[in-house]
């Protein structure tokens, strides 16, 4: 159904349009009551990006009358020399559409449909957290999972419900090496190094600190910087969103050595847990990672189990599903590459590159 074949609010129908600015008040209201709506379904993720990397939003909104009841995130990412896709969300892990009904969210995506088709995209990339229940022509991927659970009443036991081996880890972190965690704003340039260092080692780039900082302060108290000490060192850095009741570990960045040695995230893991519990939060969400990885592997051996994101697709112009990450063995050349620039290199170029792998 697209909006011009709608009838009028006033009819109490349902009618499919693109938002706007004034839309983002009652959107976030209604996301956030919503048991699909994510932290990336909030105007603020849209307004971020735009400001960081330029991305022109092509959200969409349904109304029934004078009642919103439903929300597509979307937005324009422009490809190397030519062509653009339609992504819902970038640069987050989850997004698609949040509805009150499935005729609202069913309605969302055909309009979506009709414009990647009319625009001519290479393909509509729907993040979904939660199967869409949409057939053909859209296309499902496996490639990746995320890792969320519940958190537990008290502090004592985040740890007592660990396996006995990351538990042993955690403890060493702390009596023998002596990590601490510190949290604050002023942080976020240990998160930039950090977090482009730790991309380069596996032959990617790194992101700006003006997207840091954009999300920074566009979400205000619900964002979270934190770093672990070494005494005067700092090991790991990272960045955290609080949403309704659960806490979101998003992203990270490690010296070389902070895992190896001081298994550094495992505390860092552990502590923001605790630190949920204080706060009387209900989830723990560790983000998504490819299948099988490094990471992924890792998020186990937290106790965390795994949950298939059932992201869609729904190609136009391209002729197959993205392949453009490091479980391509064609990229590894590019990797290893990357992995080689002179850091002060490899942050100059990283902002740039970054705008197009979303």
């Amino acid at each position: 159904m697209s909006a011009e074949q709608s009838p009028s609010p006033a009819e109490g129908k349902l009618l499919v349009r693109a938002s706007a600015a004034a839309d983002d008040a009652a959107r976030d209201r209604f996301v956030r009551t919503q048991p699909r709506g994510t932290f990336f379904h909030l105007a603020g993720w849209r307004r971020a990006v735009e400001r960081a990397f330029g991305h022109e939003p092509l959200d969409l909104v349904a109304w029934r009358a004078d009642e919103l009841v439903g929300v597509l995130p979307l937005m324009r990412c422009e490809r190397p020399l030519s062509g653009s896709h339609l992504v819902s969300m970038p640069y987050a892990v989850y997004g698609g559409p949040v509805a009150s009904d499935a005729q609202a969210a069913r309605a969302l995506v055909e309009h979506a449909e009709q414009l990647a088709r009319r625009e001519r995209v290479g393909r509509m990339e729907l993040r979904c957290a939660e199967d869409p229940d949409l057939g053909a022509p859209f296309q499902p991927s496996s490639l990746y999972a995320a890792f969320v659970h519940p958190l537990p009443p008290t502090v004592p036991e985040v740890m007592a419900r660990m396996p006995k081996r990351a538990r042993a880890e955690v403890r060493k972190a702390a009596d023998k090496h002596g990590l601490t965690l510190s949290e604050g704003r002023w942080y976020l340039g240990d998160l930039e190094r950090l977090f482009l260092s730790s991309k380069q080692s596996l032959g990617s780039p790194g992101l700006p600190r003006r997207w840091f900082e954009a999300l920074a302060e566009e979400f205000g108290r619900d964002v979270l910087v934190h770093c672990v000490h070494k005494q005067e060192r700092v090991l790991a850095a990272t960045m955290s969103f609080v949403f309704r009741d659960t806490l979101l570990f998003y992203y990270i960045g490690t010296t070389p050595d902070a895992n190896r040695e001081y298994s550094a995230t495992n505390f860092l893991s552990t502590r923001l847990q605790e630190l949920g519990v204080e706060r009387g939060l209900a989830w723990f969400d560790l983000g998504r990672s490819r299948v099988d990885s490094g990471p992924y592997q890792f998020k186990q051996h937290q106790g965390f189990e795994p949950r298939a994101l059932p992201y869609r697709y729904l190609l136009v112009k391209s002729r197959a599903l993205p392949s453009f990450n490091p479980s391509n063995p064609r990229t590894e050349k590019l990797r290893r590459m990357w992995a080689g620039l002179p850091p002060w290199m490899a942050r100059s170029l990283s902002g740039s590159l970054m705008r197009y792998l979303p």
